[in-house]
């Protein structure tokens, strides 16, 4: 199970950190990632961390997002900045076993947080 905290409502250009804990440790080899849902837009991963600490950034948010993990803590984070309102949107954490090649489909991950709104205003 995964945990998330951090949610809110910012002002362009703002920050916001979101958090994600699992409760037991998922596999030994494993991805975690931010994915974002926005009513009239594509599913998105936003970014994704693996075991071996590789990192993958959506275009959209290169720059500016940096996803990060604690392994002793069984933590994922997202620090964002730069925030713009095209942002909006529900952000999930979410997990897998395995690798992070080619995760990009909802149906990649097995594992679900509880969703984050994050609104930034224009």
């Amino acid at each position: 199970q995964l945990v998330q905290a951090g949610l809110g409502s910012v002002p362009a250009d703002g920050s916001l950190l979101l958090t994600c804990a699992a409760t037991r440790p998922i596999a030994s080899s494993s991805c975690m990632a931010w994915v974002r849902r926005a009513p009239g837009k594509v599913f998105e991963v936003v970014a994704k961390v693996d075991s071996e600490g590789m990192i993958t950034y959506a275009d959209s948010v290169k720059g500016r997002f940096t996803i990060s993990q604690d392994k002793a803590k069984l933590a994922v984070y997202l620090q964002m900045s730069g925030l713009k309102p095209e942002d909006s949107a529900m952000y999930y954490c979410a997990g897998s076993g395995g690798n992070c090649y080619r995760r990009e489909k909802e149906r990649d991950f097995a594992l679900w947080g509880q969703g984050s709104q994050v609104t930034v205003a224009s």
